[in-house]
């Protein structure tokens, strides 16, 4: 069912870049939106991913200065094991996750996020975070990876917590990334994850602890690549209870301004404090869901004088 649901998805988001790019050069809308990607239109930078999103992961870009990044995340309900298959359409009839967020560049090098993610335990999260490039990869290797710093507070508004510092939790990563080639983009990311009441809130388990992430990109086309995404915690606590890994697949394509992803993950979550955090999904029991990200930008940079009519 996985393979069948990616090889439709592959048809669908194909079909919608031909019938966007007529002649199979990429359209203006598109041009604009990998231009939006920090360094993607200089000469000296070159821009290591197509997006500041992949699957589970941030990527090392960021967002251009003036440029706003409306973001829709969406997990489904698990595609198969217990409470999957055909009485939820699949997982199709049930909600995992859903995160609305935004994304400003403040400065070509240094992005303001704000997000607000629906994942019923814990009473959902609410997050602001600042996303700074330190180095670019230049495009003739005096400088060959790209550096990129996170720093995220997350805030549950809702559900009863003894304390109200107990709401909060923090997560902070450093990225390495490296466009290797100009089909191939790799980066690797640790992280520490900081939840001031241990998620879940159950005995032994640890209110901080730290994670690597690796993510891989494939292009296939101009404008569409297959992308794996993968964490692991470091967690004592996790390694004894069952939990399992966060790892996603999926492919991402530009379609005349917007960047698309479909993907299957057993990530239920979408926020790396939660994903990260409560992760017990087992692919091997079926618990892998369908899921997306749309990625659309607005440039404001260049304003349209008004021209009176004579």
């Amino acid at each position: 069912m996985k393979n069948f649901i990616l090889f439709v998805a592959f048809i669908l988001a194909y079909t919608t870049l031909k019938a966007q790019s007529g002649s199979g050069k990429p359209t203006t809308s598109a041009d604009s939106l990998l231009n939006s990607i920090a360094g993607d239109n200089s000469k000296e930078y070159a821009a290591v991913f197509e997006s500041s999103r992949l699957i589970l992961s941030q990527s090392s870009e960021t967002v251009k200065k003036n440029n706003l990044n409306f973001l829709v995340l969406h997990r489904f309900g698990d595609l198969a094991g217990s409470v999957g298959g055909g009485k939820t359409f699949f997982g199709l009839d049930n909600i995992g996750d859903v995160y609305i967020g935004f994304e400003y560049g403040l400065t070509n090098n240094l992005t303001v996020g704000l997000g607000r993610s629906a994942l019923p335990v814990g009473g959902g999260l609410a997050d602001l975070e600042l996303k700074y490039a330190v180095l670019h990869q230049t495009n003739d290797n005096s400088t060959p990876v790209a550096l990129t710093l996170i720093g995220e507070v997350g805030l549950r508004p809702y559900s009863t917590f003894s304390a109200f510092s107990d709401r909060f939790s923090y997560f902070a990563q450093a990225i390495v990334a490296r466009k290797f080639s100009p089909v191939f983009s790799f980066q690797i990311a640790p992280s520490v994850v900081q939840n001031n009441l241990p998620m879940p809130d159950v005995a032994g388990n640890e209110e901080l602890f730290l994670s690597l992430s690796a993510t891989a990109s494939l292009k296939i086309s101009k404008l569409m690549s297959v992308v794996v995404d993968y964490a692991h915690p470091f967690s004592s606590f996790r390694n004894a209870n069952g939990f399992s890994d966060p790892l996603g697949f999926g492919i991402q394509t530009v379609t005349g301004g917007h960047v698309f992803t479909i993907n299957i993950t057993n990530a239920r979550a979408v926020s790396e404090i939660n994903y990260l955090s409560n992760t017990t999904s087992d692919y091997f029991r079926g618990q892998y869901r369908l899921g997306f990200t749309i990625s659309r930008t607005f440039d404001f940079n260049h304003k349209e004088k008004y021209q009176p009519k004579r």
